[in-house]
């Protein structure tokens, strides 16, 4: 019999999450049951796929977009974590499994998965870097070597992108999309805390992800019993966010196409809006044609 007094047996993957401490350094799980009824155990899995064979495809496109956590439908990938989801937010659940080895990290030299991320280079960016400046001894006046440590900031982690593919399937006729890459970004400060940029920290193969997102719960702002796992989440498409590339002859990116300058980022955010109605439309004139 289990903790919670059911007699059905928990698989190993299930397990694995009971036993953890928390996908966060220092997070503890509450040592008594932390609510006013009895929670039985989750079994979570992902949600089976349907098969694609190609010929049943009669239209594909590729889409790149980014989710922006600041949102407000977006708060979930900032919620700090409790008992039922892992302890910790999105990107400390990411950081997790690539850590005990459940999920691969891919160099973000390209989103294509070709080069897997050395670990000496993944370990620098979660667990923050050494760096030496020179500062003023107050006793000599000379400019001594200072060791500093920056530590990661998960909450610096404030975008994701997305890399997915559009499929018309004839066997179902709808439109069908498929997550294929996720890739946390990352935002970069000066000395003085301002804002200097942004970077993707590494790319992973969303397929890989599934099973082990499954075993953790979203944060729902609405009803703390109604829960979706990270994946159900991702396939239910409860993010918001925008469009930022699709696939073109030149590989453009809409920042490319439009500039970066305050008119070019409208204009990038009207040709998302365009491409998100196009591809809706895709789907009814597959139908009528």
């Amino acid at each position: 019999m289990n903790a919670q007094g059911s007699n059905r047996p928990v698989d190993k993957a299930t397990q694995d999450v009971n036993d953890h401490p928390g996908v966060r350094d220092g997070w503890q799980k509450s040592m008594t049951p932390d609510g006013a009824y009895d929670r039985t155990e989750h079994y979570n899995k992902p949600i089976p796929w349907q098969y694609l064979r190609e010929a049943d495809i009669l239209y594909k496109k590729r889409v790149w977009r980014e989710i922006d956590t600041r949102e407000k439908q977006n708060v979930a990938f900032r919620y700090q974590g409790d008992e039922n989801s892992g302890g910790g937010m999105f990107i400390e659940i990411l950081i997790d499994g690539i850590k005990r080895g459940k999920i691969k990290a891919y160099s973000t030299m390209d989103d294509r998965f070709t080069t897997e991320l050395k670990m000496e280079t993944l370990m620098e960016q979660i667990n923050g870097k050494n760096d030496t400046v020179y500062v003023e001894d107050p006793i000599s006046g000379q400019q001594v070597p200072k060791v500093t440590h920056t530590d990661f900031r998960p909450d610096l982690i404030t975008k994701f992108r997305l890399k997915e593919d559009w499929y018309f399937d004839r066997n179902v006729g709808k439109m069908v999309v498929r997550i294929i890459g996720i890739a946390p970004v990352t935002d970069l400060l000066n000395d003085d805390g301002s804002y200097r940029g942004s970077k993707a920290m590494f790319w992973l193969y969303y397929p890989d992800c599934r099973d082990y997102l499954a075993r953790f719960e979203v944060y729902n702002p609405d009803n703390d019993i109604v829960r979706y796992t990270w994946d159900e989440f991702f396939e239910a498409r409860q993010f918001a966010s925008r469009i930022t590339k699709i696939s073109n002859p030149f590989d453009s990116k809409f920042e490319d196409i439009f500039g970066g300058d305050a008119r070019g980022k409208m204009e990038q955010l009207y040709e998302s809006q365009r491409t998100s109605e196009e591809l809706f439309n895709k789907e009814h004139d597959m139908w009528v044609y």
